[in-house]
């Protein structure tokens, strides 16, 4: 299968002592549906971050440096960069 782009969104809640427990990754069909999703979420969970990355699904192949679309709160790395 060829490398298509995919958008996802991932959110976390409070994991063990003062880390984060990502939550399944959510599959937005649009770039702006994943950043209205994130925004939502952004609301009650502890962080959270929408973007955009090349990938060949069926080889579990995935773009190193996503499209970030939407993020807010506490993030793990390489989220929490600026």
């Amino acid at each position: 299968m060829a490398m298509e782009t995919v958008h996802l969104v991932q959110s976390y809640i409070a994991g063990k002592g003062k880390g984060l427990k990502a939550e399944p990754v959510v599959i937005c069909k649009s770039a702006e549906e994943a950043r209205r999703k994130a925004d939502r979420l952004s609301d009650t969970r502890l962080g959270v971050v929408a973007f955009s990355a090349s990938a060949d699904a069926e080889l579990g192949d995935y773009d190193e440096n996503p499209v970030i679309l939407f993020k807010a709160g506490q993030l793990p790395p390489p989220f929490d960069e600026a």
